[in-house]
């Protein structure tokens, strides 16, 4: 209990230190990927552990005792409370012709707290259960990432050869609050967010080839924040079989349809521009070119919308498909103007359980999950749009804690590329392991009695 009430401190803890990062001014890439300079960044994954085993379904997966945002109708089926941590940790191998480059990155993944209104001991105690199910969730975890250090070497008849060092961090954030609920086999969610960050670029231009040249240095910085929306449905399909009487009972299988679509919202921007010539050799300014600041534009986010559907042997076998788009080509950014493309992405998911009960084999109580996806980038390369494909494999690791209250640690490990197609362009492989820790909690909102 209290890990759970010190939690929300703990929130906003590190909502302060993403915040103090993303306002930064120095050039300290995390990560080495050239893609990030475009856009927003690199698109990180929204879901948690749990689904991210599963390819990281969404639309139509929900848990008793796990936390799924991205469809916020999916907490009015929490029968705990959730709080949730998420860590990572990643090795890329970029290729691009004959050159290669390693990297390792790693870092906080999210934190997510959520909770049902309802207590299901009360239900319980009470030999009563209602059509009703209320639940309400917080979460911080990043939206996009920006890092890069790469060097372009160019060669011309006037200038001879020309180096172009290009660095870039920061990234964006999310803050979001879910709620959803549910009136028998029908549930609906609302989620609201607010995503703020800072995009940091710089490139330096230098003339090799020319003696006591001097050195030009472009520095760009981007501040946004705004409002983001969405929306979400899921419908249980019970199948039944012949009970006493002539009734019907549940026959423990069940289909869940799940959607969820939100428009992105309209965020500002502050930017500042600061262009100098330096002394390359000691790095002393000599001039100052432009130098700009709190110029204040707006941009909007693009509209997206997912599909899914499950197939649940309850406490076995979980089995499904999803198709999500999101229309890229709408984004808008005064400050950074580009031109994305519309995105889609595929996935399917398998999650079993050998026996969920056994008692003398822990191995029987874990949940083994499996998916494999393909997706489209909103940033293109020459007329070539980047894709990204992997597999997955998760672990779902139960942990009994005080008061029997059964808690996780999940695992998800994915494997795949991303870039462009063939044999020319730059290309990703990688590797990437998500750990996350669940704790639940099932006596808040419970109400005491005395006989």
């Amino acid at each position: 209990m209290f890990i759970f009430r010190n939690s929300i401190l703990t929130i906003a803890l590190v909502i302060g230190a993403f915040a103090s990062q993303a306002q930064t001014n120095a050039i300290q890439p995390k990560s080495n990927s050239p893609y990030s300079r475009f856009g927003l960044g690199d698109l990180n994954d929204q879901y948690f552990a749990a689904s991210g085993g599963m390819a990281g379904l969404s639309a139509a997966f929900y848990d008793a005792s796990h936390i799924n945002l991205l469809n916020p109708a999916s907490l009015a089926q929490l029968q705990a409370t959730a709080f949730e941590v998420g860590m990572f940790g990643k090795y890329s191998k970029l290729k691009d012709g004959d050159n290669t480059d390693e990297i390792w990155s790693g870092n906080l993944n999210y934190l997510a707290l959520a909770f049902p209104l309802r207590n299901t001991i009360n239900e319980a105690l009470d030999r009563s259960k209602s059509p009703w199910g209320v639940g309400m969730g917080f979460a911080l975890l990043p939206y996009s990432s920006v890092g890069y250090d790469i060097e372009s070497i160019t060669t011309s008849p006037d200038y001879g050869t020309t180096s172009n060092t290009l660095k870039g961090s920061g990234g964006t954030y999310r803050i979001q609050w879910g709620t959803g609920v549910r009136y028998k086999k029908f549930s609906v969610g609302v989620n609201a967010g607010y995503q703020f960050g800072k995009l940091i670029n710089s490139r330096l231009v230098t003339f090799d080839s020319l003696d006591n040249s001097f050195s030009t240095d472009f520095l760009d910085e981007i501040s946004l924040s705004g409002f983001v929306f969405n929306v979400g449905v899921q419908y249980t399909h019970e199948f039944k079989k012949a009970g006493p009487n002539g009734t019907t009972v549940p026959k423990g299988e069940r289909l869940i349809f799940g959607a969820y679509t939100g428009n992105g919202g309209n965020f500002k921007t502050n930017s500042s521009k600061l262009y100098q010539r330096v002394n390359i050799v000691d790095y002393v300014l000599l001039d100052t070119i432009l130098q700009e600041s709190g110029r204040r534009q707006e941009g909007s986010m693009p509209s997206e919308f997912s599909v899914g559907i499950m197939y649940e042997k309850v406490n076995k076998l979980r089995l499904g498909a999803e198709y999500s788009a999101a229309a890229w080509s709408g984004y808008r950014n005064e400050a950074k103007p580009e031109n994305l493309l519309d995105t889609w992405r595929a996935a399917v998911g398998v999650e079993y359980i050998p026996d969920i009960i056994s008692y003398n084999k822990y191995s029987r109580r874990i949940r083994y999950r499996a998916g494999a996806f393909y997706s489209l980038d909103p940033r293109s390369i020459s007329g070539e749009q980047l894709k990204r494909y992997g597999v997955t494999l998760g672990f779902g690791l139960p942990i009994i804690l005080p008061r029997q209250q059964t808690s996780f640690v999940n695992i998800a490990i994915e494997a795949g590329q991303f870039g462009l197609t063939g044999d020319t362009g730059l290309r990703e492989t990688y590797a990437k392991a998500t750990i996350g820790f669940t704790l639940n909690d099932n006596t808040w909102f419970f109400k005491r009695k005395f006989n």
